[in-house]
């Protein structure tokens, strides 16, 4: 199963970097190439969800049983921080790269409380592609802060936030992983 899972890291790695890689490429490929990447990152998904659910448990070290409390808030921060890439309101360009950002904020917050060997390659690796991706859209491209909007749109961020929240710990629940403690 690790390699079905490395298999999944890898493909989503690509999939998401060839634009940055070979964008003369990429820009060949029209629209197809939009289908296509989609078609690589969600089988990419499905071979990282089934390679880690089936890894057998390796232990790599023991997390403190209090890291689950900030995993979960770590995690209602990464959702919202995610969130933020859509909003329309004052919070819009706030930051660069919300959704990468909120890509390390998970995966820092699954790795402390998960010390096994799948976790550890999943959650790391995601890590890694995160700060990497950051790095390389810096480099080759400039930003332009968008213009704030109003501030009754951050309050819909903030329920969209919860609601969001809400359903991810209902489908950990329902999926067999209790996020809460005790």
């Amino acid at each position: 199963m690790f390699f079905i899972l490395t298999a999944g890291l890898a493909l989503w790695i690509v999939a998401h970097l060839f634009k940055r890689i070979a964008p003369d490429a990429r820009a060949q490929m029209g629209d197809r190439g939009r289908g296509l990447v989609t078609v690589l990152i969600i089988v990419s998904l499905g071979l990282m969800i089934w390679g880690y659910r089936g890894a057998e448990f390796i232990p790599v070290y023991t997390p403190p049983l209090w890291t689950v409390h900030l995993n979960n808030l770590l995690m209602l921060v990464a959702v919202f921080v995610f969130g933020m890439s859509a909003t329309t309101g004052r919070l819009r360009g706030k930051m660069r790269h919300p959704q990468l950002t909120a890509v390390k904020i998970w995966a820092v917050a699954h790795l402390l409380v998960n010390g096994d060997l799948a976790s550890v390659l999943l959650f790391g690796t995601l890590l890694a592609w995160a700060v990497a991706e950051v790095v390389i859209i810096n480099k080759s491209e400039e930003w332009v802060r968008p213009e704030p909007g109003e501030a009754r749109k951050d309050v819909v961020l903030v329920i969209i936030t919860l609601v969001a929240f809400g359903a991810m710990t209902g489908i950990h629940a329902w999926l067999g992983v209790w996020p809460f403690p005790g």
